[in-house]
């Protein structure tokens, strides 16, 4: 029962928030050459400045086109090519420009499993000599002897252990990758970069490589980055995904997130290419869309936002100034100008404003019921008003030029100060206003 609990420690530390990679700035410029003397002439910006990190236990998945560094990002984190700029840490300590004497070490704790099961194995050896190649390159003697270590993982691989003698060539595709993930999982590393594991596998053949991915996952409490271009496959293995374009990452959300409520255009546009298994909707009108251009070269790539050149929301800012990856939302960072589904900030209102838009209505205020109305509250006109109060002045109209209308004396308005009396002459209306004595000598 001891030994029982010991095996599920590795698991249950896996739900901790301990960051085990962290990037910063990570670039890969590749030179391009010319002439005799191979003067360089410009760069392949294959990978300009990545920022992500990878927590204890978890899978973050990487998608994108064709072309966009993901490939190149897994061999720069495992190592494998020289960073040209950024830095890359590993449990805390740098491992940026460590040598080939200074990587050894950490060789046990990251490894990767290659994306063509056909080219990463020499067909000269057999099964056995690729599986046990890295205990005699870390001068590892397991328990048991190495035979017996290396039937095992076979068996946990779902391969036949009597498989130890036979060449890659004996094997099909599906079992060419599993032997490459027991090969990666021989020395129990803590990340495993996985580039496109299942892209040259067969529908059957992928479900059961992602099956067993998981199922290793939880037993050895491994930490994945899975690089992919099925959207399917990512949604289905991992925790949170990061979207790549152009050597750049313009979305990086948890699953629920990113499938829910994508921000980024381009995001929005890989989904929308996602196929719905789904016989009933087949004839409905598909709301997938397409994106115009083509790809721009990593050579020169376009100013602002790369992504600007193919986006139908594009504007003058998106032109000149790049955006950066910025958090929107709790857990969820996108980089763009114009976000799709980003939540909408609170105007700042006034107590007084915000008491109005909570009791809209006085009479539906439990508060206001039964009090007496206050003496300068405004009040509706009276449309049969009191003789004895003084009638309201109204507003003079405006004349138009050249109307020849008269304006409306005050003269002519009814008033409850004065008694009635006989009607002025119409033209003496505005004598009357102007002399009001001489009006009265001659009533």
């Amino acid at each position: 029962m001891k030994k029982t609990e010991k095996a599920v420690i590795p698991a249950q530390a896996t739900d901790s928030p301990e960051v085990l990679l962290k990037v910063t700035g990570l670039q890969k410029h590749f030179p391009i050459t010319k002439g005799l003397i191979r003067r360089q002439v410009g760069a392949v910006k294959a990978v300009d400045g990545l920022d992500f990190d990878v927590r204890r236990g978890e899978t973050l998945g990487i998608v994108g086109e064709s072309g966009c560094g993901k490939s190149t990002m897994g061999r720069l984190i495992t190592r494998l090519l020289e960073p040209t700029g950024g830095s890359i840490e590993f449990e805390g300590k740098d491992i940026t420009h460590l040598g080939v004497g200074g990587m050894r070490p950490l060789r046990r704790d990251v490894q990767m499993i290659f994306q063509d099961p056909y080219g990463s194995l020499n067909p000269r050896h057999t099964v056995g000599t690729i599986v046990s190649a890295p205990f005699k390159l870390q001068k590892v003697t397991p328990e048991g002897g190495l035979k017996a270590e290396v039937q095992r993982l076979l068996s946990l691989v779902g391969l036949n252990p009597e498989h130890y003698n036979r060449y890659p060539h004996e094997f099909s595709g599906g079992q060419r990758q599993r032997i490459g993930i027991a090969r990666a999982l021989a020395l129990k590393p803590k990340l495993v970069v996985a580039d496109e594991p299942v892209s040259a596998l067969d529908v059957s053949i992928q479900a059961q490589v992602v099956n067993l991915l998981d199922d290793l996952q939880q037993e050895l409490g491994l930490t994945y980055v899975i690089i992919a271009h099925d959207l399917s496959v990512i949604r289905h293995v991992s925790d949170r995904i990061a979207v790549m374009y152009l050597g750049k990452i313009v979305e990086l959300a948890d699953n629920k997130s990113l499938y829910g409520a994508p921000m980024h255009p381009y995001t929005t546009a890989l989904m929308s290419a996602v196929p719905v298994p789904d016989p009933r909707r087949r004839g409905a009108k598909s709301g997938r869309i397409l994106l115009k251009g083509d790809v721009p070269s990593p050579i020169s790539p376009p100013s602002g936002c790369r992504f600007h050149t193919r986006c139908w929301k594009a504007t003058q800012i998106c032109t000149t100034q790049e955006p950066p990856l910025l958090a929107l939302k709790t857990g969820h960072q996108v980089a763009c100008h114009h976000p799709e589904n980003a939540p909408t900030r609170p105007r700042a209102t006034s107590p007084c404003r915000a008491r109005q838009r909570q009791w809209p209505n006085p009479r539906s205020n439990p508060s206001r019921q039964g009090r007496p109305r206050a003496p300068d509250a405004p009040t509706l006109p009276d449309l049969h008003p009191d003789p004895a109060s003084p009638a309201p002045i109204q507003p003079r109209r405006r004349l138009r030029r050249g109307s020849g209308a008269e304006p409306r004396s005050l003269s002519r308005l009814p008033s409850s100060r004065t008694a009635p009396g006989p009607t002025p002459p119409p033209g003496g209306s505005q004598a009357v206003a102007r002399h009001p004595a001489g009006a009265k000598g001659r009533q």
